[in-house]
């Protein structure tokens, strides 16, 4: 009779997953009993030093003439070869494994016997000083610990592992290294990252091709991030982590894979369910560990650490941790949906405030793509959680490119709409015809009724998916707000306050109306106090609340003159924003006094600023002209009412701007920039659409458009100055003739002078 074929299975790579604890526990007391193993040896050599002594004070010694004339060392050594190793009595034995005992028995005097803190003198026959030096520990040969799975038998699990020494072989690849030239080594070096090359890509083809059966072999491409030949360590490091992004972001399912319940492990499936299962458990297995490998890449890298026996260097961790954190924004880009995302948004966002602005830049990027293509809002909710937490533990010292991440949410309305229709669920139903030609009588009205049926659940889908999004945008703009809040209330002279006014301004429309008194008087104060402040303030009111900001448009006004041709030029850009907020968009609350007052002081501005700063401004008049047709009576020397312009009056409503007139617009006509003389005759004639001063393709472009065009910021002249003309003189009786060509010279001098300048 057969015996019966044993029950047990073999273990599976689930069970053997579970083991891992197991394995990083017996790692830390194999690390413990090495340290434990090397005192121990010191111990024994401290043991026959003493052992040694104790013989040397019994024996009678030899005459000191014989050492009279050796050298020190030498006498050391031969007196200690003379010493009897085995006449140890057992009391010795008993006295020195008590000492042994004590805390201080290495530093005390060898000689005594009596207590540690005894007080007696040192007695004549004491051991010479070198007795009391401690020997030295011969060297052993560096082990590395290879820690195995363990194994489990009557007394438990029991830890397995083997120690690998520097072999016979390795030694003498050393030595066959170091007589090679540097021309050779190089190519050696280049012929093994081929090698290397060839196992990523053979390894990296056999799990795309086939994961469900080749989920192992990721295991071995990820054992290739410990390469440990420090010629092709860096390299072979960089290449893994790389195919292993791109592998993941292969082969990882559309859904967050769950951990089974005890109740599925129990229960029998089928074959294909079985491989799905390991598949699943492997690939989170295994794409846990590489997350891990990276995040340990990076603390690395921030604490300057270096591991034992590491085969790369310090000045190679910037590198590799550069990769590292690439691959982990490329991760949180692709898999939104896939396990472990939470925690590469933990490991990422403290690496937008690096001081490293190339690590930093990358991260504030990868987010801001993550805000921009997050259409259901969990994840940017998840990142904003974080952010938020990590502006209040560093007590607001961030950097602003951190906060100005957040004004790439999906939180607005027009977005949300534009979200719901890509996000429905939706299902392509059969038509008439197709149903005539296909099902019978009875069939279609079947159809039919489950086609109603079906167009039901969707729409109850969609709108639990509209509840779902809506609550996770509300909660992700509580945390937003709260953010902003806190800075304004606790660092109102923080770098981060132009990023968080440039955020409120952004998302003005979604505040609570309770906290708009607040927050227009805090607003006020900040003016009042004299903080430089970047704001665009009127979308704090405007279609919300019908209030007249006048102390707002005062302050804009106060502030014009200040801005000079100097290095805050950049400032333009906001006045810009704001002139178009306050005035072409709120034409009908600003009053015909207020748009004349800011024309005329934006045309004074054009005089004593950069060229492109000119066009910007001179393009804002001409939306003003065109949104309040009235302030032609710029143009006309007329006065229309009583009283004079008080131009250093910084009240827009009664400087009495309707008594003055634009005559900045003549000497701009004989502005050195071609477009500035182009913009001032086209103000002159009342800004015509057509005719001989109309602006052509001009005046599609908005004047932050037209600012950053004609920038100068990378000394440039634009247009390109022409080349000089011909150095004859023209003689002419025409005085108007002369007077042109003498102001086209001039011109070009002034061009030229400029650019020598820049």
């Amino acid at each position: 009779v057969k015996p019966p074929r044993s029950k047990k299975r073999r273990p599976t790579f689930r069970r053997l997953l579970k083991t891992s604890g197991v394995k990083l526990e017996n790692k830390l007391k194999n690390r413990t009993l090495k340290q434990q193993n090397v005192a121990k040896k010191q111990r024994k050599e401290q043991k026959k030093l003493r052992a040694a002594v104790k013989d040397a004070a019994i024996r009678t010694p030899r005459p000191l003439e014989t050492y009279r004339n050796r050298p020190e060392e030498e006498e050391e050594e031969e007196f200690l070869e003379t010493l009897p190793t085995d006449m140890m009595e057992e009391d010795d034995v008993q006295q020195m494994t008590a000492m042994a005992r004590q805390a201080s028995f290495i530093t005390r005097d060898l000689s005594a016997c009596g207590p540690v803190h005894g007080g007696k003198k040192r007695s004549a026959d004491a051991v010479r000083s070198y007795e009391k030096v401690p020997r030295k520990m011969v060297r052993t040969e560096e082990t590395e610990v290879i820690h195995l799975l363990p194994i489990k038998d009557q007394r438990g699990v029991v830890p397995q592992s083997v120690e690998r020494g520097m072999t016979q072989q390795q030694r003498l690849v050393r030595l066959k290294m170091a007589s090679l030239t540097a021309e050779q080594r190089e190519t050696l070096r280049v012929q093994k990252i081929n090698d290397r090359k060839l196992v990523i890509a053979s390894l990296g083809s056999a799990v795309v091709s086939d994961p469900y059966r080749n989920i192992k072999r990721v295991k071995e491409l990820r054992g290739m991030l410990m390469e440990s030949d420090p010629s092709v360590a860096v390299t072979v490091r960089k290449l893994v982590m790389v195919s292993l992004m791109e592998i993941f972001k292969d082969i990882a399912p559309t859904y967050r894979i769950r951990p089974l319940t005890p109740e599925e492990k129990a229960a029998k499936v089928k074959k294909e369910t079985q491989q799905i299962r390991e598949f699943e458990e492997g690939l989170v297995s295994q794409y846990k560990f590489y997350l891990e490998d990276l995040e340990q890449t990076i603390k690395d890298w921030k604490q300057q650490k270096k591991k034992r026996r590491q085969a790369v260097g310090f000045d190679s961790y910037r590198g590799l941790a550069e990769v590292s954190v690439r691959c982990l924004c490329s991760l949180l880009l692709a898999l939104p949906h896939f396990n472990f995302h939470n925690n590469i948004v933990v490991v990422l966002v403290p690496l937008m405030n690096d001081a490293d602005k190339q690590v930093s830049q990358m991260c504030c990027d990868a987010f801001r793509n993550l805000f921009q293509q997050d259409k259901e809002g969990g994840a940017s909710l998840a990142a904003v959680r974080v952010i938020s937490g990590l502006v209040k533990r560093l007590n607001y010292h961030v950097r602003p490119e951190l906060l100005r991440t957040l004004l790439s949410l999906r939180i607005k309305e027009v977005q949300m709409k534009k979200d719901m229709e890509d996000t429905a669920p939706t299902k392509k139903f059969m038509n008439n015809k197709e149903k005539r030609k296909k099902l019978s009588r009875m069939q279609r009205k079947w159809k039919k009724a489950e086609e109603k049926l079906e167009k039901e659940l969707l729409e109850a889908e969609a709108s639990e998916s509209k509840e779902k999004k809506i609550k996770l945008h509300t909660e992700t703009l509580n945390i937003v707000f709260l953010v902003y809040f806190r800075i304004l209330k606790k660092a109102q002279k923080s770098v981060l306050l132009p990023a968080v006014l440039e955020g409120l301004a952004n998302f003005a429309h979604l505040i609570n109306l309770e906290f708009f008194d607040d927050l227009l008087n805090v607003l006020q104060n900040l003016i009042q106090s004299g903080v430089s402040i970047h704001l665009d303030p009127a979308p704090l009111q405007r279609d919300v609340l019908n209030i007249d900001p006048l102390n707002f448009y005062s302050q804009l006004y106060r502030m014009l003159p200040r801005l000079h041709a100097g290095a805050p030029n950049d400032d333009i850009i906001i006045v810009l924003r704001c002139l178009d907020a306050m005035l072409t968009r709120r034409r009908k609350q600003v009053t015909l006094q207020r748009a004349m007052a800011f024309v005329k002081r934006l045309s004074t501005l054009s005089l004593h600023v950069l060229p492109n700063a000119s066009v910007g401004l001179l393009a804002a008049s001409r939306a003003t002209v065109h949104a309040f047709p009235r302030c032609d009576l710029l143009l006309d020397n007329e006065v229309q009412g009583s009283g004079f312009y008080l131009a250093e009056l910084d009240e827009p409503e009664h400087c009495n701007s309707q008594n003055t007139a634009l005559w900045e617009l003549q000497p701009l006509q004989r502005h050195y920039h071609p477009v500035v003389r182009r913009l001032a005759l086209h103000l002159s004639h009342g800004a015509p659409s057509e005719g001989s001063a109309a602006l052509g393709a001009l005046s599609r472009k908005s004047p932050a458009e037209l600012f950053n065009a004609y920038s100068v910021r990378d000394m440039t002249f634009n247009p390109p100055v022409a080349p000089p003309g011909s150095k004859k003189k023209v003689h002419t009786s025409n005085t108007h003739t002369h007077t042109h060509t003498h102001t086209h010279t001039r011109t070009h001098t002034h061009a030229h002078i400029y650019t020598l300048l820049n």
